[in-house]
């Protein structure tokens, strides 16, 4: 796995690891809550799954409330594909439903209390593994890009030419729907943002089909470049798309994002790389 690697590929499916440590950890609490609750005939997943959906709700809440300014409506609130939540938030609202359920239910409470620990074990050992995993690989990806031009180039020579800027680097395909959802977001982010350097990388596809969808789409974007073998999503560890990357002015990799973008989540990244 690569350092960088922050989703996995499940037949034409991908999904972040950050989504499958979640499910991990809910499994994990499942079985060791069933165990315990076996014993004493009580059942504790219903109060798990909601204690996750009370915990989910409030991490949206808050996020939306932070960045409530990047929503254009109501509606797109409940677009949680961008991946939009604060997880102590989520945290802070789902423990006064446990502590109540534990004080109000005393033939839950080892059962209950069991399952809480050993998720937030199973989440503190895998979580931590990632971080240390993550953060071994400081310095831009190496493998060169190739330019419409067909000049090729690596990431490095691109933020040079930009005077070291921050960049935030979007790896995508004309194929994919996510991507061409949030490209007119990314095209308009790069037109307000002079301080930052927004890399288009297509992966896989010919230069024909990119200049095809980029007029079809009336896109006028910079900085679009070709990743034809899709060598540089791999040394990335981007199994699926879109996958946006945000590198510092140091070329410190500070934030990854798998899946679709709002321009919330966007924002949200940006303040970590170009306060």
């Amino acid at each position: 796995m690569s350092p960088l690697e922050q989703s996995i590929a499940i037949g034409p499916l991908g999904m972040s690891l950050d989504q499958l440590l979640l499910i991990v950890v809910l499994i994990v609490a499942l079985t060791v809550g069933t165990w315990l609750g076996r014993r004493r005939q009580v059942r504790v997943g219903d109060s798990l799954f909601n204690a996750l959906l009370i915990g989910l709700v409030g991490a949206r809440v808050v996020f939306i409330a932070l960045y409530w300014e990047s929503y254009d409506s109501v509606w797109s609130w409940l677009d949680i594909r961008d991946r939009g939540f604060e997880p102590l938030a989520g945290l802070a609202a789902a423990a006064p439903y446990l502590a109540w359920r534990l004080w109000r239910f005393p033939a839950e409470r080892k059962a209950l209390a069991g399952a809480v620990v050993s998720g937030a074990m199973a989440w503190s050992l895998t979580a931590g593994a990632l971080t240390v995993m993550h953060t071994q690989q400081t310095s831009l990806p190496t493998t060169p890009l190739t330019a419409i031009s067909g000049e090729t180039l690596p990431l490095s020579t691109i933020r040079d030419q930009a005077d070291q800027q921050p960049m935030v680097v979007n790896l995508w395909a004309s194929w994919c729907p996510p991507c061409r959802r949030e490209m007119p977001m990314l095209e308009q982010a790069q037109q307000e943002r002079n301080d930052v350097t927004f890399v288009f990388v297509n992966q896989g596809e010919n230069t024909a089909t990119l200049k095809n969808f980029l007029e079809q789409e009336s896109l006028a974007l910079d900085h679009v470049y070709r990743d034809p073998n899709m060598a540089f999503g791999q040394e990335v560890g981007a199994m699926a798309m879109p996958t946006t990357l945000y590198f510092d002015a140091n070329g410190t990799l500070i934030d990854t994002h798998f899946g679709e973008l709002s321009r919330a989540t966007l924002d949200r990244s940006l303040e970590q790389i170009a306060p």
